[in-house]
């Protein structure tokens, strides 16, 4: 599978002759299974048609930072949080130096700003003014600042000049793009991530759950995959796509979960617990549907297996990163349940929040560990898990 396969990639085009490229970049790019969204400045359209990219991507083209529609839901913030990667081709001198100034006067700049996703930039200009000294320390201050930079080629301009400048081919660019993402940190190592709700049986047709979506769970199953790690996934109840390149389990109950986690941990090095387990299970759930006969009735419960308490007890080797789904003292709580169930490390959050609860496509936490406690700011849920799993290469081979 490709690199770029479900990469979310926001393709800049700024105003030069080269912008004619772009059009077989988002293509190339889509081939690659990324996802694509376009955003061009006001001189790019004077080089190609923003009615061209969306024929190509089938997505709207973004071309205005005071589009009312879009800003009346944040749109360039929104775009920003989106993105895995921005990709700016071509990149004019004239934007290279309003990006190393970090400007924000149109909508590309903005987002650039805004963004926490990688920024690459592929030059393409004169080679008179590529090899400008004010050109070349807009550069410097850009990889300074962590940006990557495609060096431009070298040949035969569109003015007749020759010398570096020109814009690389799309299909080098897109190969270079896609090195970026070919993180290998994990590699050799296996994964077993629970994720989703449990579901307790109360009678054959009424259960006892909660509304976790299983999103967060998911999304670190894919980012450790392109960590190259194996992954099992062990799931209740999801409406989501099963990532591919992972082996997966499906369950419904937390007796089913702990049955399944128990035998997928013995050949594993890093647990995580991110699914949302019911607390409670019916004692003894009825065998027939439970008629309503009363105003009132009472269930008797007991405790449903602490999972991963039980896991990290009996695997001393094993790597476990548990999670608290908080509505308040969000730390405290964590670091108490870090401490009772012998964790490495938990993720926590504020469930009470709707902008990165249940169900949300983003979430913002805290890494907390012996040591430390690391907030993780607001971000897409695929972003969060990449940020996860970077922090447990580096724990695990410290």
């Amino acid at each position: 599978m490709s690199s770029l396969s479900q990469k979310r990639i926001i393709l800049g085009i700024t105003g030069g002759v080269a912008a004619y490229k772009s059009a077989e970049i988002a293509r190339r790019l889509q081939d690659q299974g990324a996802e694509v969204r376009v955003i061009m400045t006001d001189s790019a359209q004077e080089f190609i048609r923003p009615l061209t990219l969306q024929a190509l991507t089938g997505k709207p083209v973004h071309t205005n930072l005071l589009d009312t529609k879009a800003e009346a839901a944040m749109g360039h913030i929104e775009l920003a949080r989106w993105a895995d990667a921005v990709l700016i081709a071509p990149a004019t001198a004239n934007f290279i130096a309003a990006l190393s100034q970090g400007t924000a006067n149109d909508l590309l700049s903005t987002v650039c700003l805004a963004t926490s996703a990688k920024i690459i930039v592929a030059p393409a200009m004169n080679q008179a003014m590529w090899s400008q000294p004010a050109t070349q320390e807009n550069i410097q201050r850009l990889k300074q600042r962590s940006i990557t930079i495609f060096e431009p080629d070298n040949g035969v301009q569109a003015c007749g000049d020759i010398g570096p400048g020109r814009l690389q081919q799309p299909d080098i660019i897109v190969d270079q793009l896609g090195s970026i993402f070919e993180a290998s940190i994990l590699s050799g190592k296996h994964v077993v991530i629970t994720a989703g709700p449990t579901r307790e049986a109360i009678d054959p047709v009424r259960y006892i759950s909660n509304h976790s979506s299983g999103k967060m769970g998911y999304a670190l199953a894919s980012a450790m995959i392109d960590a190259g790690a194996s992954v099992t996934l062990i799931s209740g109840p999801a409406s989501l796509e099963t990532p591919e390149r992972c082996e997966f389990i499906s369950i419904v109950s937390a007796k089913e979960m702990l049955e399944a986690a128990s035998l997928a941990v013995k050949k594993a090095d890093i647990f995580i617990s991110s699914a949302a387990v019911a607390d409670y299970q019916v004692a003894e759930p009825a065998t027939q549907k439970i008629k309503k006969k009363s105003d009132k009735m009472s269930l008797n419960l007991s405790k449903t297996p602490d999972i991963v308490s039980i896991l990290s007890e009996n695997n001393p080797n094993l790597f476990v990163l548990g999670f608290a789904a908080e509505t308040e003292q969000v730390e405290s709580y964590a670091r108490d349940k870090l401490n009772r169930k012998s964790l490495d490390a938990i993720i926590a959050n504020d469930v009470s929040r709707g902008d990165i609860g249940f169900n949300s496509d983003n979430n913002e936490a805290l890494w907390i560990d012996a040591n430390s406690c690391k907030p993780l700011s607001k971000k897409s849920k695929s972003q969060l898990a990449r940020e996860i799993v970077v922090i447990i290469a580096d724990k695990i081979n410290s």
